[in-house]
């Protein structure tokens, strides 16, 4: 109406990089894992396991997450690392921009499993817990399928990219600037922390993107995304409607 059109709110050579991210992962991983993959909800009907903060609700997301994303949790090895380590200076960490590495993966060999590692402190929010797993299992997935190597040089947005291809967005995208509540004797307030390496408006694209390739119009699970990232989605799922933009 009036000539207003819906803007798209990622630059043109963000749409173009996650539109080509999909096609690689289409021909790495098989479209058909994309159309077979359920939106993993932050919901008991995902998660009915009562999350102790400890290692043992580790393991348990742990198993869920890789039946989710289609990875044998019998064949890699999970360790809750202290907060202070010297593992955190030898691994590829998933990075935090306020409290350094959250998770790590160690690829594995003819002779080892590959190894994920969850810091300590990370253990108090089983969401961003689960956003730290399908990050690091992402991992599992490209590196250790050998569809990508360590040396690409958008291997860890890619890896943030295969979390919304095989339906863990939900979880990646709203860790990706998490708002935190906080209170003592003397104040109370919000605090903001970052993990992962795409920013919240291209999620909201990804996002947006993964519904249209899906033939999803107005997907329900949108109502869990955090509000920055709903608004971008709708964004761009507005701008998609009106942009013949080619599917695969």
């Amino acid at each position: 109406m009036f000539g207003l059109r819906p803007r798209l709110p990622v630059t043109e050579q963000e749409r173009l990089w996650v539109d080509r991210g999909f096609e690689r992962l289409d021909q790495k991983l098989g479209s058909s894992r994309m159309f077979n993959s359920r939106v993993v909800l932050p919901t008991d009907e995902f998660f009915p396991d009562v999350y102790d903060k400890r290692e043992s609700g580790l393991k348990l997301l742990f198993r869920r997450v890789c039946g989710y994303m289609g990875v044998d949790s019998a064949t890699v090895d999970l360790e809750v690392i202290p907060d202070s380590s010297e593992i955190i200076e030898a691994l590829p960490a998933y990075q935090s921009s306020d409290e350094g590495p959250a998770g790590l993966h160690f690829g594995g060999t003819d002779s080892e499993r590959p190894l994920i590692a969850v810091k300590q402190s990370a253990l108090k929010d089983p969401l961003v817990v689960i956003a730290i797993l399908a990050h690091e299992l992402g991992h599992v997935i490209l590196l250790g399928g050998g569809h990508l190597s360590r040396d690409e040089e958008d291997m860890e947005p890619m890896t943030d990219l295969v979390t919304v291809y095989l339906g863990m967005g939900i979880f990646t995208a709203n860790a990706s600037r998490r708002f935190l509540q906080f209170q003592d004797d003397r104040k109370q307030g919000w605090s903001a922390s970052r993990l992962g390496y795409l920013s919240e408006v291209i999620y909201g694209y990804a996002l947006a993107r993964f519904a249209q390739l899906r033939g999803e119009t107005q997907p329900t699970w949108i109502a869990h995304l955090s509000t920055n990232q709903k608004s971008y989605f709708k964004q761009s799922a507005a701008w998609l409607r009106t942009r013949t933009v080619p599917t695969q």
